[in-house]
């Protein structure tokens, strides 16, 4: 068993007004390894107590599916004999009601561009490649939020 760790920490700043909600949501995340992030609520949540230049977890969440699916898929293809040189993904999620008074990330839509070396995958073997991806992905396992691939062709 694998085991995960991410150090949250949020204080109070003088002048802030908690009981009335009139504080900042600006807080740190740090990781085991020692990477420390900027984090705070999303705008779209708490509007002006939000610190916009942060990630809020949403966000978060959004970048998770698209980093696991790339590393994941990126293993499939090497596994497949393909060389992959970059990769970018311009990944989105939607926020949607799900039920009144309570809100989700519904949709994410992942939207890679591969450039290869050599010899490129047929569009049926990049499918399938994305298939594996995303069925062997730790993190779409992990959520039942639809995930959507759009893979798209380099330039």
């Amino acid at each position: 068993m694998a085991k995960y760790v991410a150090e949250v920490l949020w204080t109070l700043k003088d002048g802030e007004d908690f009981l009335k909600g009139r504080y900042s949501r600006g807080h740190s995340i740090t990781f085991d390894g020692g990477v420390e992030l900027a984090a705070s609520a999303s705008p779209h949540v708490v509007g002006k107590w939000a610190v916009e230049a942060a990630v809020d977890p949403e966000e978060m969440m959004v970048a998770a599916l698209s980093n696991c699916h790339m590393l994941t898929f990126l293993h499939r293809a090497r596994l497949a004999g393909f060389l992959a040189v970059r990769y970018q993904d311009a990944a989105e999620g939607i926020m949607e009601e799900v039920r009144p008074g309570r809100q989700a990330l519904t949709k994410v839509w992942l939207r890679p561009v591969i450039t290869w070396q050599g010899d490129e995958p047929t569009a049926e073997q990049l499918a399938q490649l994305h298939h594996e991806a995303h069925d062997e992905c730790f993190i779409a396992n992990s959520v039942k939020t639809q995930v959507m691939v759009e893979a798209r062709a380099a330039a």
